[in-house]
């Protein structure tokens, strides 16, 4: 096997140190079929996941008889139906609407912590190495909590399924764009205070139109006077004036969708020049309608031009989504191959909210897993007689 970079993945002739391909770990992999079986052994990481969209449907239910919550329908097919789960909406507003039924039973530490314990766990399940969790505190005080308590809470649950299941999580503290700019200011406040304590970074999500991530950029000069991650929702409802903003204003670190990251060349050769890793979630943004069809979407020209890209979730339970199910999507309806998937499953890891030297610790594991799987679904197509 070649040596191992400082960046924590193997050389390769021909190929820059900066991105690894699958034949550099392991047999020629030509012949080895995608499957579910296959992506879902695979390391993986989610560094787009919204804690108020990824709650299980039994949970929501069962939370909502405890708090007295009147929900839109009381059985999981009902529920599924009033949230749009896994369906096309006309716009992203008409999407956000689902969040006010999950909100609704996310106001308790309980239920923060049981929903944020429950989504590791599930991620945990198809070997989501890597985890970031991001929702807005100031969404949970509904009942009177206090911003802290929201946090501590959703920390505790994470930090449980970790002794559980070995899963390494992070918490993103979202600003949001249709509420007071004044509230992202607490919020990152928030994010600077709990840094080095679970929270590994700062958003800023809500609806996209009539919006600008300029009204927030004092929050953002916080974070960044403080050496914190950022990132920004940005490209999804809105144009690439909005990811200029996400950049230029905020100082993004990292984009959220960038779907009309293709509409201006010149901002696109900056994104790549200075390798802003796209957090690219296909069944999501084909259900908000930013893209029209998932063959439609910009990840292959992204990943082909040479940009940074990984495969998220966005809303495991909106969207009715898994790692897995996105990686799928990118082979079946964006044509990634095996070699380009495995490059984009170590992208997911190298644009992760985590020090340097933890980063490296975790590539070298995930490059020698990312190998063993490999190396044994190749054996097991060996052993099968033709």
């Amino acid at each position: 096997m070649a040596s191992i970079h400082e960046e924590g993945f193997p050389a390769s002739h021909g190929i820059p140190s900066t991105e690894r391909r699958a034949s550099d770990i392991a047999q020629p992999v030509s012949n080895l079929p995608v499957t579910e079986e296959l992506l879902r052994a695979l390391p993986k990481a989610d560094l787009h996941c919204h804690l108020d969209g990824s709650l299980r449907l039994q949970t929501i239910l069962e939370l909502a008889e405890q708090q007295k919550v009147k929900l839109p329908a009381d059985t999981p097919e009902g529920l599924a139906r009033a949230i749009h789960m896994g369906e096309k909406c006309g716009s992203l507003e008409e999407y956000l609407v689902a969040f006010d039924v999950t909100l609704s039973v996310l106001q308790t530490y309980e239920s923060l912590y049981r929903s944020a314990y429950e989504l590791a766990v599930d991620a945990a399940a198809e070997n989501v190495r890597y985890l970031e969790v991001r929702y807005s505190p100031a969404l949970h005080q509904q009942r009177g909590l206090k911003m802290t308590t929201v946090l501590d809470a959703v920390l505790e649950g994470l930090r449980v399924a970790k002794r559980e299941t070995g899963i390494k999580t992070g918490v993103l503290i979202c600003g949001i764009r249709h509420i007071n700019p004044s509230t992202s200011m607490r919020l990152a406040e928030l994010a600077v205070a709990y840094k080095n304590r679970g929270v590994t970074g700062f958003d800023l999500a809500g609806a996209e139109y009539n919006f600008p991530a300029k009204d927030h950029k004092d929050a953002f000069q916080l974070i960044l006077k403080n050496n914190v991650n950022c990132t920004a929702h940005a490209g999804e409802a809105y144009g690439p004036e909005s990811i200029s903003q996400a950049i230029h204003y905020l100082g993004a670190h990292r984009i959220g969708h960038g779907v009309r990251l293709r509409e201006d060349g010149d901002l696109l050769n900056y994104v790549n020049d200075h390798r802003i890793p796209v957090e690219a979630c296909l069944s999501s943004n084909l259900q908000t309608g930013a893209v029209d069809s998932l063959e439609s979407h910009p990840l292959r020209f992204y990943f082909d031009y040479g940009l940074r890209v990984t495969v998220n979730t966005d809303n495991r339970l909106i969207t009715d989504t898994t790692v897995t199910r996105e990686l799928m999507l990118a082979h079946t309806a964006c044509g990634l191959t095996l070699e380009d998937l495995t490059t984009v499953l170590v992208s997911g890891f190298k644009s992760a909210f985590l020090p340097f030297r933890e980063k490296q610790d975790l590539l070298k594991s995930v490059n020698q897993e990312i190998e063993q799987t490999l190396r044994h679904f190749s054996q097991k197509l060996r052993s099968v007689p033709a």
